[in-house]
Order: C-alpha cells, then sequence, then structure tokens
C-alpha cells in the first residue's frame, strides 16, 4: 500500500517521502475499512512537516494527513451505521495513504452527491469556521465579524457561512490583488492589512456591532484585529502563519477588555458527541451541495507525486487548494 511518510522535519518537499506499508487488512470489531480517495493539504500540515505545529512535535516516522473523503471498503463486526460503498469523510491523523483502517465510532455515511473534492476538505475548515463564527460570539444579524488571512480556505468558507447567518464580514488580506476576488466571492468589504486598519474598519461598519475578530496569523496581526473589535470584544485565535507568537496591548485588554481565545478543531472532536458531531457535518455537507460552499481549488496531485504537491501548498500567493487524490480511487 502507497503512503506518504515522514521521517525527520524540515522543508516539505525534502523530508516527504512516498513509502509501501502492508496493507491494513480486514478490519476488526467495531471498525470500518476505507479506501481513501482524495485529501487536502492543508496549512496545518505543512506546518506539521516543518516540526512547527502543535504544542510539541509528534513522534517520527508517521504519515501526514488531518482530513480526507473516503469509500468505506469493508466493514467489521457490529458496525451498522455504515456500509461497503458509502463515501465518509476519513478522520486524521494519518490519512495520506491508500487504505486506512479506522474506529466505525468516528465515521458517518456521506449522503450528499457534492463533488469529491469539496467533500474531501470538509472536515477541517468549514467546521472550524463554523463553530469560531458561532461558539464565542452569538452570531446576530446586522452586526459585523473581521478575520485576517481570509483568502484560505477558512476565510472563504467563514464569508460564506458569515452570510447566511446575517454577518457582515470584513476581509483583511496582505495583496490588492486579493480584493476583487474575495468580493466577487461575496465578501462584505476587503481591507489590505496595515497600522491604520482599526480606522478603515470603523469607517467600513458605520458603528454597527463588531463583536468578533478570527486571526490565523499571530505576531501583530493580532493586535491590529484587537483593536477593530468592540469593547468587550473577542479575538479568536485558530494559526500562527506568522510564526510569532499573538500579541495583545494592555490598553484593550485593561481598558476595553476584550478577550483572547485560541480554536483547536481538534479538541472540539475530543470534547464533542459523536451525534453532535454528525450533525454539523451534515448540515455542513449540505451546504457544499447547494453551492453555499466551496472552495477554490488550484490543483490535485496524484500520491505519487507527493513532493510536488507539499512544495506547490507550501507556496505563497495560491489561488486555491492543493490535493491529493490516491490512485486506490
Amino acid at each position: 500500500m502507497k503512503t506518504a511518510r515522514l521521517s525527520r522535519f524540515g522543508k516539505p518537499a525534502e523530508v516527504i517521502e512516498l513509502a509501501e506499508l502492508p496493507e491494513p487488512g480486514a478490519p476488526g470489531e467495531g471498525e470500518v475499512l476505507i479506501e481513501v480517495i482524495a485529501c487536502p493539504i492543508n496549512p496545518a500540515d505543512v506546518l506539521m512537516l516543518e516540526g512547527l505545529y502543535g504544542a510539541s512535535p509528534p513522534k517520527l516516522p508517521l504519515t501526514p494527513g488531518a482530513e480526507g473523503l473516503g469509500r468505506v471498503a469493508q466493514v467489521g463486526a457490529g458496525v451498522k451505521h455504515v456500509k461497503p460503498g458509502d463515501r465518509v469523510l476519513v478522520p486524521g491523523p494519518g490519512t495520506w495513504r491508500e487504505r486506512m483502517t479506522v474506529p466505525g465510532a468516528a465515521v458517518w455515511a456521506l449522503r450528499s452527491k457534492a463533488d469529491r473534492y469539496q467533500l474531501a476538505m470538509l472536515r477541517v475548515n468549514p467546521a472550524t469556521a463554523y463553530l469560531m463564527l458561532h461558539d464565542y460570539v452569538p452570531a446576530k444579524a446586522g452586526s459585523w465579524v473581521i478575520q485576517n488571512a481570509a483568502n484560505s480556505g477558512v476565510g472563504h468558507c467563514l464569508i460564506r457561512l458569515a452570510k447566511q447567518a446575517g454577518v457582515k464580514s470584513i476581509n483583511v488580506v496582505r495583496r490588492e490583488s486579493l480584493v476583487a476576488p474575495l468580493k466577487a466571492y461575496g465578501a462584505d468589504v476587503v481591507l489590505v492589512d496595515g497600522p491604520d486598519l482599526d480606522q478603515r474598519a470603523r469607517a467600513a461598519t458605520g458603528g454597527a456591532p463588531l463583536p468578533l475578530a478570527i486571526d490565523a496569523v499571530g505576531g501583530s496581526a493580532t493586535q491590529r484585529l484587537a483593536r477593530c473589535v468592540d469593547e468587550k470584544g473577542v479575538v479568536v485565535n485558530y494559526g500562527l502563519l506568522s510564526g510569532e507568537p499573538c500579541m495583545l496591548d494592555a490598553r484593550d485588554t485593561v481598558f476595553r477588555d476584550v478577550s483572547l481565545r485560541g480554536f483547536w478543531l481538534r479538541r472540539w472532536f475530543a470534547e464533542t458527541a459523536s451525534a453532535e458531531i454528525g450533525t454539523l457535518y451534515t448540515k455542513l455537507a449540505a451546504l457544499i451541495e447547494d453551492g453555499t460552499l466551496a472552495v477554490e481549488v488550484e490543483k490535485v496531485y496524484p500520491l505519487a507525486q507527493i513532493k510536488d504537491a507539499v512544495a506547490h501548498a507550501a507556496r505563497e500567493a495560491r489561488s486555491g487548494k492543493i490535493l491529493l487524490e490516491m490512485s486506490a480511487a
């Protein structure tokens, strides 16, 4: 069985390898054997290859991959809720392989007929955007949310999910060339980041409530978002694209009672009942099928070209996601 393999950390294209591992074999009781169809390469995956993701580097060697779409090949004894042929979301870690065995409780059948590449990206980005939008500050129609890294997969999802909830979005980017495409995608306001971001954000909202900011960058970018939100506002950080720790000035935390929270999807999975998880993903899959949610795909690589794929995913100024397609599909 072909699988991506990581034995050391470093430059992604140099450390990732294509390897042959033994077939997983028949599933045991309560297990499901999955043929993996496609997987995205997310920013967190690139950081993990570099040894920069999480509280501490994971143990090596390992197979990367946080999510994907698969098809049930075989079910073990006691598994009744899915059957061979069902499409399912593949739970990570370790999805960059042709086949894998997972606990049956970790998967559920996707009845959606949506595009396979969009469904392959369903597990991480749409759920991250939805939970950050709704779980920290109640999403109220007529209010605003501001986010940086707005051209990312999470950023695209947040734009559409906010619009669905009646919330307007301010979307912060680093390049002027991203303004028009994001507006065409549905962004209400797109601003190029800068030291006067808070002034331009307030002008854009016209004084309407802006209680929530979503931060994927960290460093001084966190502070710029904190200056934009209302008194008692919340900044939710879910990434450190800058490679720097989040900065937050006491003028905001002490005198304006702005708070900084962190979001990690893996923790949500660990703390949330299976039925609730399934309900959210059924809802999000329906939004993919009806076109509400869609993330642009820049290129799809076969697993055999894993080095080229991760090198492409690590580039800046991409216009869409990079995915892996498994030969077994």
